[in-house]
């Protein structure tokens, strides 16, 4: 049986990490996700959020993905999104400055397109900023 599975996370920009991984976990729309080494193909939307990949090196490599679609493949797991950012890359302070623009915009609400744009941001930085805690208790075991 199969110990590794290639995976690719590639955004707009860039293709951010390319390598054999035992396990990666993401979030999904439906939910958390754990996919492993021949696991059955799957396409689902990815929520903004952590996306984490255990290597064949058993060291954990941390990504935050503002959404996208993970496929999953037999041999092979492809995130696509349009911007991901490597966990040590992460900016806590940009992204509480971004949650709060977004609070501010959704309390002057105008139009709807700009309300559920503002929505839109905030989920993210929310989420961001989740990550962000997220890596610093994964940190410090």
């Amino acid at each position: 049986m199969e110990k590794t599975v290639r995976c690719d996370i590639v955004s707009a920009h860039a293709e951010i990490f390319s390598g054999e991984a035992k396990m990666v976990f993401a979030t999904g729309v439906s939910g958390e996700l754990g996919i492993s080494p021949r696991h059955a193909p799957l396409i689902t939307q990815l929520k903004p959020g952590p996306v984490r990949v255990l290597q064949a090196n058993d060291e954990e490599a941390f990504f935050f993905v503002s959404g996208g679609i993970l496929e999953v493949q037999p041999h092979e797991i492809t995130v696509l999104t349009d911007t991901a950012t490597r966990g040590e890359d992460l900016d806590e302070a940009a992204a509480q400055q971004a949650k709060e623009e977004a609070e501010r915009e959704l309390a002057d609400r105008t139009g709807e397109m700009e309300v559920a744009e503002a929505q839109a941001r905030l989920l993210e930085a929310v989420a961001q900023l989740q990550a962000v805690e997220r890596l610093r208790k994964n940190l410090k075991r």
